[in-house]
């Protein structure tokens, strides 16, 4: 009995110690939840203020009784955002699908195609990823400058259509597949592309998945290329609209309809990963586990 009592108590305090350490990871959990959501936030509640309630806001307060869509209306007006929005829109849909084709050809080459001194090719493929992106812009704007292609979408899209991480990341997925199945297909008559339509794109799926997202983000944010390419405003990304914002003396004297722009170009990207983030995880995982 006594011993039966003891073992009743370590149970019931090894409960108690786990109920305690979940309360403790779901506290440090939630605090920094709030930490990470809060600069959220306080886009979101300075888009809804008005211009005159900002400015006379001495300390500034965590919420507005009279919230107001006037600095949504006035991005609209002080700059074409809309068809920024449809360029951005165009350039991102073109850019990742060409990007989609290249990488997966080219995973798919480097994982089941054998050819003289591949092994070698990729190793010399993997060490441009040493290689910043700031170091090849100059080349690429040479280079587009003289195919006469600035201010233009075949611009902005050729240089960002490949890219060796994705490539790696698929080749590696690709590698995981058994090679039997690539034999068996052989065996059958079954054609490199075919086996590679049927068989590697539906099992490395959410990989291909994550690589999508992740292009979509990367094509959504872009600011650098976009600036540097484009002088003519019939070609403007919502990254050159902010920028015009900003120099129109918007981020500096009117910051509440600046955070308007920003949350109406970040609320695309904020519903994709909600939408997709477990298959971004479970790509990102499947990309780097061998096995």
């Amino acid at each position: 009995m006594e011993s039966s009592y003891e073992l009743k108590q370590i149970e019931a305090k090894a409960r108690r110690e786990k109920a305690a350490r979940g309360t403790l990871i779901y506290i440090f959990l939630t605090i920094w939840a709030l930490l990470v959501l809060f600069p959220f936030y306080w886009m979101i509640l300075t888009s809804l203020k008005s211009y005159g309630a900002y400015n006379s806001e001495y300390v500034p307060t965590f919420f507005t009784l009279s919230p107001t869509l006037e600095n949504y209306r006035e991005v609209f007006t002080a700059v074409p955002l809309g068809q920024y929005l449809l360029n951005t829109l165009i350039f991102t849909v073109i850019t990742t699908a060409a990007m989609l084709v290249v990488t997966v050809l080219a995973a798919y080459a480097f994982a089941r195609i054998e050819f003289f001194g591949r092994d070698v090719l990729f190793m010399i493929f993997l060490a441009l990823m040493m290689i910043p992106n700031e170091m090849v812009i100059i080349t690429n704007f040479v280079t587009i400058t003289n195919l006469n292609m600035r201010n233009s979408f075949q611009g902005l899209i050729l240089p960002s259509i490949t890219s060796v991480f994705y490539i790696y990341l698929l080749r590696e997925n690709f590698a995981q597949v058994p090679e039997e199945l690539y034999l068996a297909a052989k065996v059958d008559g079954t054609s490199d592309f075919r086996y590679l339509w049927k068989v590697m794109v539906p099992i490395c799926k959410p990989t291909i998945v994550t690589i999508t997202i992740l292009k979509v983000i990367e094509c959504w944010n872009s600011y650098v290329w976009p600036r540097l390419i484009t002088d003519d405003s019939a070609y403007f990304l919502v990254s050159n609209g902010i920028q015009e914002l900003r120099e129109n003396g918007m981020g500096r004297e009117n910051i509440p309809a600046m955070m308007a722009a920003v949350v109406v170009i970040s609320v695309p990207l904020i519903i994709l990963f909600l939408i997709f983030r477990k298959k971004i995880m479970a790509g990102v995982s499947r990309g780097g586990t061998k096995g």
